[in-house]
């Protein structure tokens, strides 16, 4: 199993970013996903889910109406675009497989830095 995260980077407040994860080494198109995000000092927190068949989708409160989660099964890509974006919104982000036997398997991340 395999979570490659990337996309991220420094930008201002207000502006967008879209992330990626490449996932592998599972049947991807079975399993719900997810995008996570630690700050530093702090706990990691989900920020969006979405089904295995791309349906009905759930974020953070925080994140409602700026970030939009998809998937694109062919491609075994899951995306995060990130739009509004706020100095809070810093923190490092990860892709996550929704299955109880996948709590072991996370990315490197892809540190979000939203900064002026």
């Amino acid at each position: 199993v395999q979570l490659v995260e990337s996309g991220g980077g420094l930008v201002q407040p207000g502006g967008s970013l879209r992330l990626n994860c490449a996932a592998s080494g599972f049947p991807f198109s079975r399993y719900g996903m997810s995008w996570y995000r630690q700050a530093p000092g702090k706990e990691r927190e989900l920020v969006a889910l979405i089904p295995s068949d791309g349906g009905v989708t759930n974020y953070a409160d925080s994140v409602k109406g700026r970030f939009t989660i998809s998937r694109d099964n062919a491609e075994k890509t899951v995306y995060l675009q990130m739009n509004s974006l706020k100095p809070d919104d810093t923190a490092v982000y990860f892709c996550h497989i929704d299955a109880i036997w996948a709590d072991g398997y996370w990315g490197q991340g892809t540190q979000v830095t939203v900064s002026s």
